[in-house]
């Protein structure tokens, strides 16, 4: 070694093996650092990966946390507003019932003064005249009871609904109070009771009606504004005049023609003591008058029945199944019809 021509000498020859070996040593430390490196970077990222996912986590929960937070006091902030219009819709339905009934009372008390003014009957005709009036004051307290009843029914059930928490119900519930609001608005200006059908309906008047009948003129001119357009007077969906209907016929000629009939027979007259009628009937022994207010939407007796109906003919119809008071059992039999020519109503349709 190192001795024959062109060999490379000993010492070139041990340094190359040294270089080689510490060339080899170097890679096989290279390569347990790269392994080492690259456990690190794998292990870097990974915790960066799952630092990142629990940041994410982290950061969605915080939005669901205010999410929740921001319905909660969205939730809370409808309840306030529902209790808020449900007490303004209690005090706006109080408020209403109230005029109704300060509106309804000047009305009656005109009303039934001058039919006490008007009065010639006998003291009978009197003391059934005041006993009329008593069992209209408490057919009026009592409808107001109703009312009130109703008004209570309607707040619990509205509690009830926002115990609940349903925010999707209690807003689809805030619409159906706006629109109820508005068909209150609508109706604020008219008597409670029950909506006669759209074809019944009374247009509005364009003549100031007195608080109470004047005159026979004033009588004819309200019965041809105020109850020709809902049919009164008719037979139920026809054009022919009922055979119980009469025209402004005073109590002696209506007792004259319910004299020679049977218990049940009966008339309905226009009245000149109210803006209504009378519905004459004839007992076993004698005869009966009741009065029909049809001063508002509806018809109904004064005092003695606090059952509304939407027309005449349907106050008729309701007593020939039902009798009017219970104390006299009275039930609509037989009708009354017409003894002259022409008919006693002739100017009511002129």
């Amino acid at each position: 070694m190192g001795e024959a021509p062109g060999d490379k000498p000993y010492e070139q020859i041990s340094e190359e093996l040294i270089a080689e070996r510490a060339r080899r040593q170097a890679q096989k430390e290279a390569e347990e650092l790269w392994r080492q490196k690259e456990a690190e970077i794998t292990k870097k990222f990974r915790d960066a990966m799952a630092n990142e996912k629990a940041r994410i986590l982290a950061e969605k929960w915080k939005v669901e946390m205010e999410d929740r937070k921001a319905a909660k006091v969205l939730e809370e902030r409808i309840h306030e507003e529902f209790k808020r219009k449900e007490e303004e819709e209690r005090k706006r339905g109080e408020m209403q019932i109230r005029l109704q009934e300060e509106r309804r009372a000047k009305e009656l008390y005109w009303t039934l003064k001058q039919a006490q003014q008007q009065s010639h009957a006998s003291e009978k005709e009197e003391r059934e005249w005041e006993e009329q009036l008593c069992r209209s004051k408490a057919a009026d307290e009592e409808r107001r009871w109703k009312a009130q009843r109703a008004r209570d029914e309607y707040r619990r059930h509205s509690l009830r609904a926002i115990q609940k928490g349903m925010v999707a119900g209690l807003s689809n519930m805030f619409q159906e109070i706006g629109l109820y609001n508005e068909q209150e608005a609508k109706l604020s200006n008219h008597h409670p009771g029950p909506t006669p059908p759209k074809s019944l309906l009374v247009p509005v008047r364009a003549w100031e009606r007195p608080l109470r009948p004047v005159s026979r003129d004033v009588i004819i001119r309200w019965f041809k504004e105020e109850q020709l357009p809902r049919q009164a007077g008719f037979e139920r969906n026809t054009k022919s005049i009922a055979p119980w209907f009469h025209g402004i016929v005073s109590r002696e000629d209506a007792e004259d023609l319910l004299s020679n009939m049977t218990e049940g027979a009966f008339l309905v007259r226009v009245s000149e003591k109210i803006w209504g009628y009378t519905l004459s009937y004839r007992q076993q022994h004698g005869f009966k008058h009741f009065l029909v207010d049809a001063s508002g939407d509806f018809y109904s007796f004064l005092g003695v029945d606090p059952n509304r109906h939407a027309t005449l003919t349907d106050l008729i119809d309701f007593h020939k199944e039902e009798i009017i008071t219970v104390s006299g059992g009275e039930l609509l039999q037989k009708p009354c019809g017409q003894r002259d020519n022409p008919p006693d109503y002739h100017m009511l349709f002129d």
